[in-house]
């Protein structure tokens, strides 16, 4: 895209052979809201002006022009277009202002329109025969309300766009761990990383032009970014793997810090970062947009379906003897992790009846118009089944509010339905809070409450539009069975449960329990069974009765590694009538140990504190392979690590770090320790970095 720009229209041409352009970076970029980034540089948000000095020997106010340019074969023909992806409209236009002048010099102010293609630009500065050529970033703006990512609460500006440390949800729906994680979007490299990937995208390889014409829309670059985040069909960011052995890359659950994962990506020319899940990938896709500038949160969805086929129905299968079979296509996540970006949908309705939070899901999972990336889905469509709302609905939908049916499959291949359930997926779905580290769950801006007439409605709906019929019920069983845990389980020690069975029937039941423990991967696949164990049971009439039983460290703990839980199943089999049987599971996340990290100091800018990491094993065994590693963006210049260790039983291993906050605001630092036994157990600490202290009655300014 080009833009001329003139004060006023072109007269004297008697200039001098000397110009030089004051870009202001500091007061321009202080404005802009990009300060945190650099102020050796203009970076700009569009929708809103910013000032330049043009100074000579001599000036003519009348003859100032100035020329902004992106991408290849830049025209101004090509800033827009008529494509629903790209810019609506060719009325918005840079333009120019004189604010004051001298003989030698001028101050102009320049209006870059809320509808400009992000991304770098070429600006130049001409007057008669005398040019200057200086270097423009221009990002969305959320503080602009003509601008398609606009919020109107500046806390949620600050949330969203601005906050460069974050929280991030895993765990079981009954069980929710946090995590604290570096978003970092502000380091001074993100940015143009953030462009770097913009520049790799296969669309723009194909036709550069184009891509880069399309760039004034959020939804076209937030469908971009969902696709580059992954490696599946391009130079993307991430490869993803969830099979357990990590060979010749980082543990997913190791990583901390969307920066370390973009740095490395660009330093060995935007090779796949090894390795990727789904909540690493969600965490590095809020970096790029936050950095950006579109408004975008981290959202975890617990019990979250994988519907493959997309018929708002998930099919999972027992065996008889109680354990899953090795695969599925349809699944069951424990969690699943996605961002939200905040965005207007014109394409959709100009009523701004979808506007407002977008799914967007950078985890390669299923194919959206041929390519690995998913959204933007308005949420807003998704609570009230509209499916046939693009992009993506279907799947999205399917996540949060699928029906569930379980199938037992026989020795002879036979299956029965045991289980129709209408509630389980979809369940707590959460994001950090507006201005604190507390969980805030929005479960309700996905689906109305389980169970109620708008639930099932909105459920309806979206079954219509997606496959043309009506979903059947199955009748609720005569037996209900249900596990719960003794105490909250800890990693290292003995897990005690009960299971509850309750009769509706008036007679006496002869049951036989096979009883099951399976490790498995937060996707729902079996990663090893580790214990099974069979009981008979005699179930009085109209009577609920408890059987406690015990699933020793000593066949879970081998296997529970990376993010697995303990999936626990009870099949009940009436033996008189063996074609009824009945269903309790319950997912186990055993809690870690802690770990404990410290600061001391007065937290100034370019002051010396330091930080302490401390893990002390619990066990009466040793523990293989410890190692520590600290992280934070505005803190740490990179990743600090201890050397790797066997600890003993009660022995410590320490990380001792000093360092100089180099940036002023909120900062966390984020703490990891990793054996072959614990793996990946994070803590952090916040720092709140002031500007430095006045001191002796002078005043120091940090930058």
């Amino acid at each position: 895209m080009s833009e001329n720009l003139r004060s006023r229209n072109s007269v004297s041409r008697d200039q001098a052979a000397v110009m030089k352009v004051d870009l202001q970076c500091v007061k321009n970029n202080t404005d802009h809201h990009t300060n945190e980034i650099t102020v050796e540089r203009l970076i700009i948000r569009r929708g809103q002006a910013f000032s330049l000095i043009l100074s000579a020997e001599r000036l003519d106010h009348n003859d100032i022009e100035i020329t902004a340019e992106t991408g290849p074969g830049a025209c101004e023909q090509k800033g827009c277009s008529t494509d629903p992806q790209r810019c609506s409209s060719i009325s918005k236009r840079w333009s120019v202002v004189v604010l004051s002048g001298s003989p030698s010099a001028v101050t102009l102010s320049v209006l870059c329109p809320s509808d400009a293609c992000i991304g770098l630009y070429s600006l130049s500065a001409r007057s008669g025969s005398c040019a200057s050529v200086s270097a423009l970033t221009v990002l969305f703006n959320p503080w602009s309300k003509d601008d398609g990512v606009f919020l109107v609460s500046d806390a949620e500006r600050q949330e969203f766009v601005m906050n460069e440390q974050g929280m991030l949800y895993k765990g079981v729906d009954e069980y929710i761990t946090n995590t604290s994680w570096d978003f970092g979007q502000f380091e001074e490299d993100i940015v143009d990383i953030c462009l770097k990937l913009l520049d790799v995208n296969p669309k723009c390889l194909k036709n550069a032009a184009e891509d880069y014409s399309a760039r004034c829309n959020p939804i076209y670059i937030s469908r971009v970014v969902s696709a580059m985040i992954n490696s599946d069909d391009d130079k993307g960011v991430l490869m993803g793997q969830w099979d357990g052995t990590y060979i010749g890359g980082v543990v997913p659950s190791n990583w901390s810090s969307s920066v370390d994962i973009l740095r490395s990506w660009i330093k060995y020319d935007c090779h796949p970062v090894k390795f990727g899940q789904c909540w690493v990938f969600a965490a590095v896709m809020c970096t790029v947009l936050r950095c950006l500038g579109i408004p975008c949160r981290v959202v975890t969805n617990y019990q979250s379906a994988h519907d493959t086929d997309q018929n708002l129905v998930i099919d999972e299968y027992f065996s008889d003897y109680g354990v899953r079979p090795k695969r599925n296509l349809d699944s069951v996540w424990n969690y699943h992790v996605w961002v939200e970006g905040w965005m207007r949908r014109p394409d959709l309705s100009q009523a701004s009846l979808y506007d407002g939070w977008q799914v967007l899901d950078p985890t390669p999972q299923e194919r959206s118009s041929g390519t690995y990336c998913c959204g933007p889905a308005p949420v807003k469509a998704i609570l009230e089944g509209h499916t046939d709302v693009k992009y993506d609905i279907p799947f999205v939908y399917g996540e949060v509010n699928a029906d569930k049916i379980t199938w037992l499959v026989m020795a002879n291949g036979s299956k029965k339905k045991i289980l129709s359930d209408t509630k389980t997926v979809g369940q707590n779905i959460s994001t950090k809070a507006v201005g604190s580290d507390s969980r805030q769950d929005i479960t309700d801006q996905y689906k109305h409450p389980e169970g109620s007439m708008k639930e099932r409605a909105a459920y309806d709906e979206a079954v219509k539009r997606v496959t043309g019929l009506k979903e059947s019920q199955t009748p609720r069983p005569s037996v209900q069975m249900k596990l719960s845990l003794d105490v909250a389980p800890l990693n290292g020690v003995d897990i005690r449960l009960k299971l509850l069975v309750k009769s509706e029937n008036s007679k006496v039941q002869d049951l036989t329990l096979k009883m099951s423990a399976q490790v498995m991967r937060y996707t729902g696949n079996p990663a090893a069974s580790v214990w099974s164990h069979t009981a008979d049971l005699q179930l009085q009439p109209n009577t609920e009765q408890t059987l406690p039983f015990t699933l020793p460290f000593t066949a879970y703990g081998p296997k529970l590694l990376d993010n697995n839980c303990i999936k626990v199943s009870v099949i009940a089999m009436d033996k008189s009538n063996p074609k009824e049987v009945y269903l309790a599971e319950k997912d186990v996340v055993p809690h870690s140990p802690a770990l404990k990290v410290t600061v001391s100091g007065t937290p100034l800018q370019d002051s010396e504190m330091s930080a302490e990491v401390l893990f002390e094993n619990p066990l009466s065994s040793p523990l293989k392979n410890c190692s520590v590693t600290l992280t934070g963006s505005g803190l740490l210049k990179q990743t600090e690590q201890s050397n790797t260790v066997e600890l003993g039983p009660g022995q410590r291993i320490t990380l001792k770090v000093a360092f100089k906050p180099y940036r002023v605001g909120p900062k966390k630092l984020v703490a990891n320790f990793d054996s072959s036994t614990f793996r990946d157990i994070k803590a952090s600490v916040d720092v709140n970095v002031r500007p430095a202290a006045t001191r002796l009655g002078f005043l120091s300014f940090s930058r």
